[in-house]
């Protein structure tokens, strides 16, 4: 993939990868290392990508991340998948304004299983539609919505 290319495809996605990377290894470290990777794996294989619009280079991008963040998970000698949050590492600009009610729903959001995390991190905080995330996470739209609604059940239940 030509330079030019590359930054008009990936560059402006890199925060939304950071996100969807930080929400899934829960370590800040890991995540930069898979977004480095996600976009070394987009540079090679670019021209592979068929979008035209800003939205297509967004899913395809964030389905590089998310296919990294698993296989680097897969490639982890042991099982444990979390570390402590650190609101430092964890911002986003959605967030409440109260800390204690920032705080308590990225406790929240941590708590979720994985497949559940990752729908409500691409919908809520990078504001993707449920075709976008059925591209990314290859599944259908409808165990996306399904997802979506038991992610955001468990989140309720979880912050009343």
């Amino acid at each position: 993939m030509e330079r030019e290319r590359f930054e008009r495809i990936v560059l402006p996605h890199l925060d939304g990868a950071y996100t969807l990377a930080r929400y899934l290894t829960r370590n800040d470290a890991d995540a930069q290392d898979i977004v480095q990777d996600a976009s070394l794996r987009a540079l090679k294989y670019g021209d592979g990508f068929r979008g035209s619009t800003a939205a297509d280079a967004r899913a395809w991008f964030l389905a590089i991340v998310r296919n990294t963040a698993y296989t680097w998970r897969q490639r982890q000698t042991n099982a444990a998948f979390v570390t402590e949050f650190n609101e430092d590492l964890h911002s986003d600009a959605g967030a409440a304004h109260d800390p204690a009610i920032a705080m308590d729903l990225r406790q929240a959001l941590d708590q979720l299983p994985l497949e559940f995390r990752e729908v409500i991190v691409l919908r809520e905080l990078e504001g993707l539609s449920y075709k976008e995330i059925s591209e990314v996470t290859d599944v259908p739209v409808g165990t996306v919505m399904s997802r979506l609604a038991r992610a955001r059940k468990r989140l309720q239940k979880a912050l009343t």
